[in-house]
């Protein structure tokens, strides 16, 4: 999971892109076993990524000692809102007896997997198949440029790992002790929040392995919270949707489950209500033509409808219409389950809607 750390630049200011913590993991075991080799850390070390781009990483942290190297690369996720920002990764390498091939162990800071359902064997370090493959394919350049077998223990380490991974959703994924080492192509695209997205899909993964036939996606924790005093779920099958909506939509098209509840703040599913898959304020906005259209005819005066229009948040709509004894939330709640159902398209997946005010108390359901 993501945090944000800061709002989206001005259009005219270009968006960095950044690097996942599998290819920071990979150059810093480049630059290890490089040194544990020869006796000298290239930097900074370039590494290949899965597409064919060949970035370069300047070296924080470098140890060389009797039977170990260790390197150290500090994660820069460029203008990707990431929880792991700033993070230093570290990798420890050591030779291993004849034919052990290429190990990999999770030191502190990295997370052990607990739960089925994840693309890791429970028990093995939280450290995803690409990144492992990324790793694998450098040891083996490295060890055949230097006539030398294969085999090697890679231990990787992040300082301060298991803080930052309370702010991710590892502990619902049964990943304990730290965080995951993750990334598909080595990017981080800015905006993208990928990882959050990616661990919505882990979550669904873990709920179906765990046979949960019911998950719940909130858009905090406040509508989580209203939603659980309705259905008490297992943790296993809360889903941290955030703003991401089509990020989970579109993985259960996929990979349905029975039942999914979404809870969320009126202006949160009002987005969603009309279309949007993204609720975040920086890339969707309240369409107050869109809310003014759902007033029932035989209650759209003209006045209330400019009030409407000419309103500046979500909120104040939602009292102006209670003012009218409009039941607006309700209108939205059966909106969003139609925009949630169409997203689904055919997917076997039962949909309802639990709209929230501020204080968490429910405003509407749908069904």
């Amino acid at each position: 999971m993501n945090e944000t750390r800061a709002e989206a630049k001005p259009d005219a200011a270009p968006l960095r892109r950044g690097w996942t913590t599998g290819a920071c993991a990979t150059a810093a075991t480049r630059a290890a076993l490089t040194a544990l080799i020869s006796g000298e850390f290239p930097d900074p070390v370039t590494i290949t990524l899965p597409k064919g781009q060949q970035p370069a990483f300047a070296l924080a942290f470098e140890s060389l000692g009797d039977g170990y190297a260790s390197a150290g690369i500090v994660k820069d996720a460029g203008d990707d809102p990431d929880v792991t920002h700033g993070a230093t990764i570290i990798v420890t390498v050591r030779p291993l007896p004849p034919s052990s091939g290429v190990c990999f162990a999770a030191g502190s800071g990295v997370g052990t997997v607990t739960l089925a359902g994840l693309p890791v064997d429970v028990g093995e370090p939280a450290i995803n198949p690409v990144p492992r493959s990324m790793m694998q394919a450098v040891v083996t350049e490295i060890c055949t440029e230097f006539d030398l077998p294969a085999d090697v223990e890679i231990t990787i380490s992040v300082p301060g790992g298991d803080a930052l991974a309370t702010k991710t959703w590892n502990p619902r994924l049964g990943i304990v002790g730290g965080i995951s080492i993750l990334g598909t192509t080595g990017i981080v695209l800015p905006y993208s929040c990928a990882a959050w997205i990616h661990s919505i899909h882990r979550g669904i993964d873990v709920a179906r392995a765990a046979g949960i036939t019911h998950v719940l996606g909130a858009t905090g924790s406040v509508s989580e919270a209203a939603a659980q005093k309705i259905y008490c779920l297992p943790e296993v099958a809360l889903l941290d949707m955030g703003d991401f909506a089509g990020g989970l939509l579109k993985y259960l098209r996929k990979h349905p489950v029975e039942k999914l509840t979404i809870a969320g703040g009126f202006a949160k599913l009002a987005k969603l209500a009309q279309g949007a898959m993204d609720l975040h304020s920086s890339r969707s906005q309240v369409d107050m033509d869109f809310l003014a259209g759902l007033v029932p005819d035989n209650q759209q005066v003209a006045a209330l409808t400019q009030r409407i229009l000419n309103a500046n948040t979500a909120l104040e709509v939602l009292e102006l219409t209670r003012e009218m004894e409009i039941d607006l939330a309700s209108i939205i709640a059966r909106k969003a389950c139609e925009t949630a159902i169409e997203t689904l398209r055919e997917a076997d997946v039962s949909v309802d809607i639990v709209v929230t005010d501020r204080k968490g108390t429910i405003l509407a359901r749908h069904p």
